[in-house]
């Protein structure tokens, strides 16, 4: 449970009981913003709802520019915060393969387990192609080892492939959200679905 954690010694089953109200407030959040509807997540590659967009680009933005605070007022050590392991090869087929079953299935892992938890049935449907997909990848993995494993970088940063600090790195992500924010806009207008939209808001 950091940051407090890192002064306060709490017992496990304290740090699970954190985590398991967490995700069960995230996911009532998804549930009631409309997440579990297949046709509004899909509606961010049709143009017609982005909500997808400013929501999960808000939140990370916000754990951004949060975790920079706590980092600054020395409650939060950045340094010891986990960053994933970059495969460039594995990142880019792995990046085609979620986009194109986010496309078909509607859902992504989080909004699909989201989804399946009230009993829709596509939701289901994709959760158990989920885990065939995770069962295969686990069989076929010493023929596609050489692949995953290629073009290794580490656990990198983009501010720091960039050379640029987080502060700057925030500053201009920030800058970006707000021009992609009017964009969606715009295409919510362009690309608008009445007929959709009016059935799952």
């Amino acid at each position: 449970m950091a940051p407090l954690s890192t002064y306060f010694a709490f017992p496990e089953w304290l740090n699970l009981l954190a985590a398991f109200l967490i995700g069960t407030g995230f996911g009532f959040a998804l549930e009631q913003g409309g997440f579990s509807s297949s046709r509004k997540l899909a509606g961010m590659f049709y143009g017609y709802d982005t909500t997808v967009l400013k929501v999960f680009f808000t939140a990370s933005i916000v754990a951004l520019i949060g975790s920079q605070f706590l980092g600054y007022f020395g409650l939060l050590n950045l340094n010891q915060v986990y960053v994933n392991e970059f495969y460039v090869t594995a990142s880019i087929v792995g990046g085609v393969i979620m986009g194109g079953g986010f496309i078909m299935g509607g859902f992504c892992p989080g909004t699909g387990l989201c989804a399946m938890a009230i009993g829709k049935i596509d939701a289901i449907v994709y959760i158990l192609g989920g885990l065939a997909g995770a069962f295969m990848f686990a069989e076929t993995w010493p023929l596609i080892e050489k692949m995953a494993t290629a073009n290794y970088r580490g656990p990198v940063k983009i501010n720091e492939v960039l050379g640029m600090s987080a502060g700057l790195f925030t500053l201009i992500l920030v800058g970006a959200a707000a021009a992609m924010f009017w964009l969606a806009e715009k295409a919510e207008k362009r690309f608008a679905r009445p007929d959709i939209t009016s059935e799952i808001n």
